[in-house]
């Protein structure tokens, strides 16, 4: 079968399009035929080697943690899915991903596809849609009435965080540059605040949340927390940033490791379903330029969510 992989850390030009051996399911697995993965960050910092200690793989390596596909054959054990399924999924870290024709996946990680959109384009789905219903929900427990200030709210998290934010009855406020603000308010938002032309501090009053999933610098970061209200919290997805707290005023600061889960990723694909969670691709490229798209994303030329098409 084709797939891209590395065979050590480095810069995009490290990723291979080549033949490998096709995978088989062992006990609890199924094997995937691939529609679609996604470009995510943390596939660039894996392949560059950044996250060898929280996200060790064995080389060669094939990325793609994201997965749309329908089920080709179970492995011993496995009842929950049919051959001929189609599935959606957030692949463990560690093993060898969807950027390949066919990939190996534990079946409890797995969740029927949305029936509303393309194959393909649920692969946008999983770990960023997971990102902000875990942020939002596990970790902020924001409830109704709640203020909640979303940086980054025009990215692919921030896109679902918004929305999921105003479906929980939520005021939110996104912030977001020129070039995506339209589609933050388009999707629910009830204040956008462009960053290019003002400060979020002195652009909103303060809130019971703020959740950032924007790659800024620890003093942009550190700022924001003077937003949150005495008891509140600010979640930060950026990993290798650690997030400020507020002892005095009892303001929590937490950092968001996203995990698989397929009970919530079910409950994603029912709001895709029922036409209350909008998901959106800003463009679908092929397999065989997967490093173009690394290489993208490296100069921040990528924007929006990308799909890999097999």
């Amino acid at each position: 079968m084709k797939a891209v992989r590395y065979h050590e850390y480095g810069d995009p030009s490290v990723l291979r399009y080549e033949d490998v051996e096709q995978p088989t399911a062992g006990a609890g697995q199924v094997l995937i035929r691939v529609a679609a993965t996604s470009f995510n960050g943390v596939d660039g910092n894996i392949r560059a080697g950044f996250m060898q200690g929280p996200i060790p793989v064995t080389l060669p390596h094939t990325p793609g943690i994201d997965v749309s596909g329908t089920v080709a054959a179970l492995g011993d054990g496995v009842t929950d899915v049919q051959a001929g399924d189609r599935v959606i999924g957030f692949l463990p870290m560690t093993e060898d991903g969807a950027a390949a024709e066919y990939v190996v996946a534990p079946a409890e990680i797995l969740a029927a596809a949305p029936a509303r959109i393309p194959l393909t384009d649920a692969a946008a789905l999983p770990i960023v849609g997971l990102t902000a219903w875990q942020a939002l929900f596990d970790h902020a427990r924001l409830t109704a009435g709640q203020r909640v200030l979303i940086n980054g709210a025009g990215g692919a998290v921030g896109g679902f965080a918004v929305q999921l934010a105003k479906r929980a009855g939520a005021y939110v406020v996104g912030v977001a540059g020129p070039r995506t603000a339209e589609r933050v308010k388009a999707l629910g938002a009830d204040e956008v605040v462009d960053h290019s032309s003002t400060t979020v501090a002195t652009a909103t009053t303060s809130v019971d949340v703020v959740l950032n999933v924007a790659p800024v610098e620890p003093a942009q970061l550190n700022e924001l927390i003077d937003l949150v209200r005495a008891g509140g919290v600010l979640v930060n997805t950026t990993v290798w940033m650690p997030a400020p707290s507020d002892e005095t005023r009892g303001v929590r600061g937490i950092n968001l490791f996203v995990n698989s889960d397929a009970a919530q990723l079910a409950q994603l694909v029912a709001l895709v379903d029922s036409g209350e969670l909008r998901v959106d691709v800003a463009e679908r490229m092929p397999l065989a330029q997967l490093a173009d798209v690394h290489a993208r994303a490296a100069a921040g030329a990528l924007h929006g969510k990308t799909v890999i098409v097999l």
